[in-house]
């Protein structure tokens, strides 16, 4: 019975051992303090994320793998009385998730952020003091400063969100300009394209949801106050990093909304109040301003093309009392719109180069929805001071030049064009007759250094070339018309000379020479015998690399191109003219004939 004893008390003794074991670490834990679990997150990323962007706001915040697998994010540590105490505050002022809870820290495993702090061995702090309200989440957390006594600031933790039915009935409060606005701002960001009328219909929720998704947030189709918020902030961001401002123009009589951050007042001057860029922003605004008719807007049309802002690539629309015109190109982009109203031509002009695309994309539909005639037009006496005329310039507008010009003539009733390889140069982008019908290139053969062209609409030309049967003699009187001076005359002049041999200073024989002296932009015209029948075309001033001298120019025979004219599909008329023509008459037939050919890119 004793030895029975004995081990009883020995069991005892082992077992008291034991359990005293087993709580040591709980009591430890319990003195170390406890903590506010406020979320909970399966991966790991997800939850040092969580905490990152907690700890911008709220001091004391952790994050632990839980015995359970998952991470939690929690606040402290704190003693059990702070921590319910805080909790409580926090709850009632809707800082943190209903859900939220205090717990020891036994549940928790490892901490994983932040990275080398171990709060489970700890001493617990103390809680930070809560007022009658929760700080705003913008507060920010002063940094930490050598002075013991610094203060920290509260914690700052987000409202939590709406639930569809809180949210429903929170935008059933919105007004019709509130309305209006979240259309605005999803139509700016892409998501809404249709008409801004304040009704949430499918199209809105369609949009709210998509921005909802794009945003990382659940796609219910209806905004939380606080996706609004974030909504109208983003939007009232971009306004402000474009500066979309109303300006109120009454000397020209237009109101409209512009980006002042991209663009700053220039002058007047008649029909245009310019905008210069603003440093490198590369964009241009002229408001449009000027007393008329129909045939002032149609004028002002033609003009708008000719400048170097509208590039020749892009739509042209012209109907009624409006035109748009577009331009697009490697390097520039233009809009410009305008209409009658009021015995006025009123309208603007969008000018930006293409890596500003994205921002014009919101910047135009603004301008053109804001765009109001007032009473009031551009006196056309507003010009700037000491600005001279220049025939390259409209406006104080650089006018668009081509990159070559030279001559041809029609060599059929369909307006068929006969003129040199040397006008149209590979980085030809657009072929011009006459500075107004667009000409494909139908044939062209390098070697004579002759191209055909075809008008993209029918022409029918006063004259056209009547080919000599048989080559001119030597020492024949002779003519070249054609437009010196790069076009700047408007009309063809001829220029007299005789024919000075059947052959080119090689001995070509489909190459003649002439006793006459021509100009480079005179290449491509016609060549005329005294009858007014063509002997050939002339040819650039080069040979080779050499320059030609003066009273020498080249053309080609006219009667050595029968296979030519055969394989470019010409069937030219051939003359039969036996009377000689006064000079005034052949200049007449020559300035009839003939056409500019320009090149432009």
């Amino acid at each position: 019975m004793q030895l029975n004893g004995i081990r009883r008390l020995l069991a005892l003794m082992l077992a008291a051992t034991l359990f005293a074991a087993l709580l040591a670490p709980q009591a430890a834990r319990a003195q170390q303090g406890v903590f506010i679990q406020i979320e909970s997150h399966a991966a790991l990323t997800e939850a040092e994320a969580r905490a990152r962007a907690y700890a911008q706001q709220v001091p004391n915040v952790n994050a632990f793998r839980a015995t359970t697998g998952l991470y939690a994010v929690a606040l402290g540590p704190y003693t059990p009385q702070d921590a319910e105490a805080l909790l409580r505050q926090l709850l009632a002022q809707g800082a943190v998730p209903r859900d939220s809870f205090v717990v020891t820290g036994q549940p928790y495993v490892t901490q994983v952020y932040p990275v080398g702090v171990d709060a489970l061995a700890t001493g617990p702090g103390a809680a930070p003091q809560t007022g009658a309200s929760a700080p705003s989440i913008e507060q920010s957390v002063l940094p930490a400063t050598g002075a013991t006594d610094a203060t920290i600031a509260p914690p700052v933790i987000p409202e939590p969100e709406e639930t569809l039915q809180q949210a429903r009935q929170s935008e059933a409060q919105l007004d019709r300009a509130g309305r209006d606005a979240l259309q605005i701002a999803l139509q700016w960001f892409g998501f809404y394209n249709s008409t801004i009328d304040g009704a949430f219909g499918p199209g809105t929720r369609n949009a709210m949801s998509n921005w909802q998704s794009a945003r990382g947030f659940e796609p219910t189709g209806v905004l939380t106050t606080r996706q609004r918020a974030q909504l109208l902030d983003e939007y009232g961001s971009e306004l402000a990093a474009l500066g979309m401002e109303p300006v109120r123009d009454d000397r020209a009589g237009i109101q409209i909304d512009l980006p002042l951050a991209m663009v700053r007042f220039q002058d007047y001057n008649f029909p245009f109040a310019r905008f210069a860029p603003v440093d490198d922003s590369g964009v241009q605004v002229l408001l449009i301003s000027q007393p008329g008719d129909r045939s002032t807007l149609f004028g002002l049309y033609e003009i708008m093309q000719t400048l170097e802002i509208v590039p020749l690539e892009g739509e042209r629309q012209r109907q009624g009392d409006r035109f748009l015109l577009t331009g697009q190109s490697d390097t520039l982009r233009s809009h410009t719109e305008a209409r009658l109203t009021g015995g006025a031509v009123k309208g603007f002009t969008l000018v930006w180069p293409p890596e500003r695309d994205a921002e014009i994309a919101r910047v135009l539909p603004m301008m053109q929805q804001s765009f109001t005639a007032l009473d009031g037009v551009l006196d056309p006496g507003a010009i700037p001071e000491g600005q001279e005329a220049d025939i390259d310039t409209v406006s104080g507008l650089e006018v668009r030049r081509p990159i070559r010009v030279r001559s041809g003539f029609y060599v059929d009733a369909q307006g068929s064009v006969l003129t040199t390889t040397d006008a149209i140069p590979a980085q030809c982008t657009q072929v011009l007759i006459d500075d107004a019908y667009e000409a494909d290139i139908v044939y062209r053969d390098d070697a004579l250094g002759l191209a055909v062209l075809r008008p993209r609409q029918r022409l029918a030309p006063i004259a056209f070339a009547e080919i000599a049967a048989a080559p001119g003699r030597p020492r024949d009187e002779v003519a070249a018309a054609g437009f010196p001076f790069d076009g700047a005359l408007g009309t063809a002049s001829m220029v007299f000379g005789t024919l000075a041999d059947l052959q080119g200073i090689a001995g070509e024989t489909t190459i003649q020479r002439l006793a006459l002296d021509t100009s480079d932009s005179e290449a491509g015209g016609p060549v005329f015998d005294q009858t007014g029948s063509v002997l050939g075309m002339v040819l650039p001033g080069l040979d080779g690399a050499r320059a030609l001298p003066a009273e020498v120019t080249l053309a080609l025979r006219a009667d050595q191109l029968t296979d030519v004219f055969a394989a470019a599909g010409l069937r030219p008329t051939l003359s039969s003219r036996t009377t000689a023509m006064g000079r005034e008459r052949l200049a007449r037939l020559g300035a009839d004939m003939t056409v500019t050919v320009t090149c432009w890119n």
